[in-house]
C-alpha cells in the first residue's frame, strides 16, 4: 500500500451504484420488464447484480447479449432507461452503514461528493430522493465531462470544482475503472467490496491503497491515516 498524506482537510468522493447506493434490485427489475417485452424470460438477481455496476451498457450485455456497437443496441438502451427512470428508487436505498458513514463525515467536516458514470438525469432525482443531494458537495455524472471513468477527468473535476488536491482526498468504488480512475487523478483509493463484483473480478489486483467489506470501514482509514502523521 502506498504512503499517503492524511485527508484531514480534504475530501471523499464515492462512486454512486455498488458503492453509495444499492441501486442493483431497481436496475434488475427494469431489466426483467425490457425482457417480458421482448419475449424473453427473467433472469436471476444474483446473476444480474454484478453487471449494476456497468450501467446499461452491463444491464443490455447480460440480458441480449448486446454491446454498443450492435444496431439493435441504442433503441434497446432507450427504452431500458425508460422503464428504469419510471421506478428509479422503489428498491434502492443506501448501503447499510452509508448513513452512519455521511453523519460521521459531516461532523468532521471533512466534506463528501459523488463521482459516477450514471447520466444526471438519473443521478440527481436518485440522490434527492434518497434525501444526499443537498448534503452532498458535489455530483459529477458521466455526462459532466467529456470523458468519464476510467478517465481520471471526473475526479479531477470534482476536485476542482471544491478546491481540494486531489492527493487530499480518497475515491471509494466497486469497480476496476473506479481504482483506475482515482489512481491516475492522484487520489487515495479503497475498493469497496461489499459492492457489485463479479465472479471473475480481483479487486487485489487492481493496486487500490486498501479494500473495505463495509462502508464504515472507511473512518478506519482516516483515523488511520490522521495518526500516522502524529
Amino acid at each position: 500500500m502506498a504512503d499517503r498524506r492524511p485527508p484531514r482537510d480534504g475530501v471523499v468522493l464515492f462512486d454512486l451504484d455498488g458503492t453509495f447506493a444499492d441501486t442493483a434490485p431497481d436496475m434488475a427489475a427494469a431489466l426483467d420488464k425490457l425482457l417480458r417485452r421482448h419475449g424473453r424470460s427473467p433472469l436471476p438477481f444474483a446473476r444480474v447484480r454484478p453487471y449494476a455496476s456497468h450501467g446499461a451498457p452491463g444491464i443490455l450485455k447480460i440480458g441480449f447479449g448486446l454491446t454498443p456497437d450492435d444496431p439493435h443496441y441504442e433503441p434497446l438502451r432507450r427504452e431500458y432507461l425508460r422503464i428504469y427512470e419510471s421506478a428509479l428508487v422503489d428498491q434502492t436505498a443506501p448501503f447499510t452503514g452509508i448513513v452512519e458513514l455521511i453523519d460521521a463525515l459531516e461532523a468532521r467536516g471533512l466534506p463528501w461528493g459523488i463521482v459516477t458514470n450514471k447520466s444526471t438525469a438519473l443521478a440527481e432525482p436518485l440522490l434527492e430522493r434518497l434525501g444526499f443531494l443537498e448534503r452532498a458537495a458535489c455530483l459529477v455524472c458521466g455526462d459532466t465531462t467529456p470523458r468519464p471513468k476510467p478517465h481520471p477527468d471526473p475526479l479531477l473535476y470534482a476536485c476542482d470544482l471544491l478546491g481540494i488536491a486531489p492527493e487530499r482526498g480518497w475515491y471509494v468504488g466497486d469497480a476496476e475503472r473506479d481504482i483506475q480512475a482515482g489512481l491516475a487523478a492522484g487520489m487515495g483509493t479503497l475498493a469497496a467490496l461489499f459492492g457489485y463484483l463479479g465472479p471473475d473480478d480481483d479487486p487485489r489486483a487492481w493496486g487500490a491503497h486498501g479494500m473495505i467489506d463495509h462502508p464504515l470501514q472507511l473512518l478506519d482509514w482516516l483515523a488511520y491515516e490522521v495518526s500516522r502523521d502524529h
